[in-house]
Parts: C-alpha cells; sequence; structure tokens
C-alpha cells in the first residue's frame, strides 16, 4: 500500500543561500534515488521562503521506514541538517478518503 508524507522543515533564517541551496539539492538528490520513491515535490512558503513543505510519495510504508533507518545513520545524515533551526515534523498518510 503505497503512503504519502508530508515532511515541514524550517531552515535557519541567516543561513547562507549558496550553502543552503546546495545541501538542499544533495539531500533531494539522495532521496529521489531511494528504492520505493514514486514522487517528489518541495514547496516553499511564500510568506516565509525559509520553511518549505516536502511531499513525497512512496511504494509501500517498509521502503520509507528503510529510508528514514537510513537517515539516521552517519552515511545517510542528510547535508542540511547544519541548516535546520527547529527538528523537521513529519505526517505519513497511508489511507484516503475517495472523492466518487
Amino acid at each position: 500500500m503505497s503512503i504519502t508524507v508530508l515532511l515541514e522543515v524550517q531552515f535557519q533564517s541567516d543561513a547562507p543561500e549558496d550553502a543552503l541551496q546546495g545541501a538542499i539539492r544533495e539531500t533531494l538528490e539522495q532521496t529521489a534515488s531511494f528504492h520505493g520513491l514514486e514522487s517528489l515535490e518541495v514547496l516553499v512558503d511564500d510568506e516565509d521562503p525559509a520553511r518549505m513543505v516536502v511531499v513525497e510519495s512512496w511504494t509501500t510504508a517498509a521502503d520509507h521506514d528503510t529510508y528514514v533507518a537510513w537517515r539516521a545513520t552517519p552515511e545517510g545524515a542528510p547535508a542540511m541538517a547544519p541548516f535546520l533551526e527547529a527538528t523537521p515534523v513529519t505526517r505519513t498518510f497511508a489511507r484516503s478518503i475517495p472523492l466518487h
């Protein structure tokens, strides 16, 4: 069963733009290449460009769990971590309400 994951991230407002953008790209490239990821989109808050929501679609919850476990390792530590203002908030959604 596929799942959708929303990851809300708040970066430091004074982070150097070039370094932050590079770290975000590196992190997202790693995520995009991970087994089971179906889609990935980053939304930037209109009011606060240092706040972003990453929308991920995963083939299975197990694929996402494997990814999260890898991110917790030294090898998987995201390059954008030093620029975080707060701990990211993750929400997962495995169920939806059909519209028809």
